[in-house]
C-alpha cells in the first residue's frame, strides 16, 4: 500500500494542531436538539405565567374600548405599550433565554471552551469557484442535504398524525367549555412536542457517530506524514547523530584538556586507562579526571607521558575504575586501598628520585 495514502489514525500532535485551526469534531444536530427540548421544557414550565401576562394585556386593551372617551390620551397609548412590552418579556424572554444558554453550553460542551481565530481568517479556497463546486457535491454535503430531507420528512409526519387526530376532536371541543377544551389542546400540543423533541435528540444521536467518523476520516495521516511528524518533534536521526558526535567530540576535548592536571594514570595495557586527582586539601578520596577504551585510552595515556603525569599498569584497577566511576565522581570506597597502594607506591619513587 502507497505511503501517500491516509490510512493511519491521526497522532495526538495532529490533533491538538487541527484544534488549534478550529477543525474538531462537532455537531450542529445536538445544538439544535438541546436548545429544543430546553426550549419545550421553559415554554411548558412557563406557560401559566404567559397566559396570565397576555390576559393582562387583553383586559388592559378591553377596559381602554370601554371608556367614555373615544380617543385614548397620550397616557393610555404608554401605558399601553409598556403593558404590551412587559408581556412580551414575560412570554417570550425566558424562551429565548433558555435558548441561547443551552446553545452556548451545548457548543461548549463539544468543543471542551474552545475559542479558535483560525476559521475566521480569509482563505481563497472560500471563495474559489471550483473548489465551492466540489464541496457541494461533496459527501458530506450529500449527507447534510439527506439529513435535512429526513428532518422535514419526520416533521410533516408527526404533523399530519396530530392533525389527523384533532379532525374527530373539533366537534367535541363545541360541547365544551373553553378552559376544559384549551387544557386539553395543551396536553395534546406537549405530546406533540415531545414527540418532535425525541426524533430530533435519535437524529442528534447519529449524527455524532456520523461526524465523529467523518472527523476521524478527516484527520487520518500517511505513513510518510507520521515519519515527517517524527523528524519535526523528535529530530532527524541523521542530523541527530551528528549533533551527538559532535558532542562526544567536545566531551572528549574538555576532558583530555583535564589529563595533565592528574597524578596518575592507571592503565591496562592497550584497552582501558583512568586519570585520577587526588588534593588532600580539596578532595576526599581521588576524583576521576578522564578515562577511556582502545584509542581513547591511548591518546590519554599519551597526553599524560607528554606532561609528565606518572603511568601505572593495573590490569584489574584500571578495568574496575573505569565501570565502577563517572567522571568528576570520587572513586567508590571498596577501591580506596588499591588506589591507596598505587599511591603510596609514587610517593615513596617521588622520595627517592628527589
Amino acid at each position: 500500500m502507497a505511503d501517500g495514502q491516509k490510512t493511519e489514525k491521526a497522532t495526538p500532535k495532529r490533533r491538538r494542531d487541527e484544534r488549534k485551526k478550529g477543525n474538531i469534531f462537532f455537531s450542529n444536530d445536538v445544538v439544535s436538539a438541546v436548545v429544543l427540548v430546553v426550549g419545550l421544557a421553559v415554554f411548558f414550565l412557563t406557560a401559566t405565567a404567559t397566559a396570565s401576562a397576555i390576559e393582562e394585556f387583553f383586559y388592559l386593551c378591553f377596559s381602554l374600548t370601554r371608556t367614555e372617551v373615544t380617543t385614548p390620551t397620550v397616557g393610555d397609548m404608554n401605558q399601553l405599550f409598556r403593558q404590551m412590552l412587559w408581556a412580551f418579556v414575560r412570554a417570550v424572554g425566558p424562551l429565548i433565554a433558555a435558548a441561547v444558554v443551552a446553545g452556548i453550553a451545548a457548543t461548549f460542551f463539544q468543543t471542551k471552551l474552545l475559542v479558535s481565530g483560525e476559521s475566521l481568517r480569509p482563505k481563497f479556497s472560500r471563495i474559489n469557484p471550483l473548489q465551492g463546486f466540489k464541496r457541494l457535491f461533496s459527501m458530506r454535503s450529500i449527507v447534510e442535504a439527506l439529513k435535512g430531507l429526513l428532518k422535514i420528512i419526520i416533521l410533516l409526519y408527526l404533523i399530519y398524525q396530530f392533525l389527523a387526530g384533532m379532525v374527530d376532536l373539533f366537534t367535541k371541543y363545541l360541547f365544551t367549555d373553553l378552559p376544559a377544551a384549551c387544557a386539553h389542546l395543551m396536553n395534546l400540543a406537549f405530546q406533540l412536542s415531545m414527540q418532535i423533541a425525541v426524533a430530533f435528540a435519535v437524529l442528534a444521536a447519529a449524527d455524532v457517530f456520523y461526524q465523529w467518523w467523518d472527523y476521524e476520516r478527516q484527520i487520518r495521516m500517511s505513513k510518510q506524514e507520521i515519519k515527517e511528524e517524527f523528524k519535526q518533534t523528535e529530530g532527524d536521526p541523521q542530523i541527530k547523530g551528528r549533533i551527538k558526535e559532535m558532542q562526544r567530540k567536545m566531551a572528549q576535548s574538555r576532558m583530555m584538556q583535564k589529563v595533565p592536571q592528574a597524578d596518575v594514570v592507571i592503565r591496562n595495557p592497550t584497552h582501558y586507562a583512568v586519570a585520577l586527582r587526588y588534593k588532600e586539601d580539596q578532595d576526599k578520596a581521588p576524583v576521576v579526571l578522564a578515562k577511556g577504551q582502545d584509542s581513547l585510552a591511548l591518546r590519554i595515556v599519551q597526553v599524560a607521558e607528554e606532561n609528565g603525569v606518572a603511568v601505572v599498569e593495573n590490569v584489574t584497577l584500571a578495568r574496575a575504575l573505569y565501570g565502577s566511576t563517572d567522571l568528576g565522581r570520587e572513586i567508590p570506597p571498596e577501591l580506596y586501598g588499591a588506589v591507596a597502594e598505587v599511591l603510596v607506591y609514587l610517593y615513596q619513587l617521588d622520595k627517592k628520585g628527589s
